[in-house]
């Protein structure tokens, strides 16, 4: 399993896990994709949110692996935001490519954007 180096681990000042330490021994937790609903806590967002922005600073528009990547919160963005990268997918698979989906980001998490840091 590919470890991402410098991604944050977390939110910071918060308990929403961004990465996970190791495999996990029991088999990969699917990607599946989460719906959404607009009554989800602020707080929820703003993970999102956070993990929106650094998937966009870390990997900007180009394809990378799921590897060490959180199973639980790729899911609230898989099939929107985060898409896959490869036909077929796996979603079973610490290897399977996956990649920002930058329009549809911008449309739902506009405040990442619109800072003018990072990458446009």
């Amino acid at each position: 399993m590919l470890k991402h180096r410098g991604f944050p681990g977390r939110l910071p000042g918060t308990d929403f896990q961004f990465t996970i330490r190791r495999a996990n021994p029991k088999g990969v937790t699917p990607l599946t994709r989460r719906e959404r609903f607009r009554d989800r806590k602020p707080a929820d967002r703003r993970a999102d949110a956070g993990f929106i922005q650094a998937l966009w600073e870390h990997f900007g528009d180009q394809p990378f692996e799921r590897g060490n990547l959180d199973a639980g919160r790729l899911s609230w963005l898989f099939g929107r935001e985060v898409v896959p990268a490869e036909d077929p997918f796996d979603s079973q698979s610490y290897e399977a490519l996956l990649v920002l989906d930058v329009n549809a980001a911008k449309a739902a998490f506009p405040e990442v954007f619109s800072d003018g840091e990072g990458r446009s």
